[in-house]
């Protein structure tokens, strides 16, 4: 699905420009988040990764690449506070009963919505006026399980329960995605990414699902029964 303002192909690839410098200064909290320059762009670049979000009270185009993973794209318009995540759902595993892509599985979707939510509200946003667009949940892995298609029925779901409506979305289909979001005016640049181009995008997503799962491991092993 679109709206007028994603951009296709053709509006990315003018935009496409070579980095010129790391900008070192950090917006207060994001310190390890990447940004840059290019010359291509009106305003400087956060750059995030798989598990990762950004917000920013001051014009940004924050990046990323996206496989079966999700972004949300979301705006304060009358604020001019916006940001994006960078989330999945950990695949549950067969032996733990009431966790079949629900249950403790949707606490870290939860999580990356209201990290990102809670940044824009604490920068002046307000949770009525938000804008949200979203993008990804491509089905770059092979096998019966559609974990892009599960993550995007998750996140549809979890906005229709906090009475957020979606002004725009591109998902599903079996191709990566670069998205370029402009935090001021909710623009965005998206390019799909032919697959036989994607196996860094699937390692890297293939690590992200590893730490979820280390990390419900670890949680398993805190819990204590009596």
């Amino acid at each position: 699905m679109g709206d007028s303002s994603l951009q296709g192909d053709c509006a990315y690839n003018l935009l496409e420009g070579s980095v010129i410098g790391v900008v070192t200064m950090d917006t207060e909290h994001f310190t390890h988040v990447r940004r840059m320059r290019d010359s291509r762009f009106p305003h400087e670049i956060a750059s995030i990764l798989p598990g990762e979000y950004f917000v920013s009270r001051e014009p940004m185009v924050v990046y990323t690449v996206l496989g079966s993973c999700i972004s949300a794209c979301v705006r304060d318009p009358v604020a001019g506070v916006g940001g994006m995540n960078h989330f999945m759902l950990p695949a549950p595993t067969d032996h733990r009963s009431g966790d079949a892509w629900g249950g403790e599985s949707t606490r870290y979707g939860s999580y990356a919505m209201e990290q990102l939510i809670n940044g824009i509200v604490k920068r002046g946003g307000q949770k009525s006026r938000l804008e949200v667009k979203l993008f990804g949940a491509g089905k770059i892995y092979d096998g019966n399980i559609d974990i892009g298609a599960l993550n995007a029925a998750w996140v549809l779901s979890y906005l229709k329960t906090e009475g957020l409506s979606v002004a725009g979305r591109d998902l599903g289909d079996v191709y990566p995605r670069k998205v370029y979001y402009f935090t001021d005016s909710g623009r965005v640049l998206m390019k799909r990414i032919e697959r036989i181009k994607n196996q860094t995008i699937y390692e890297r997503e293939n690590d992200y699902q590893n730490r979820l799962r280390q990390e419900q491991a670890e949680q398993s092993d805190d819990v204590t029964l009596f």
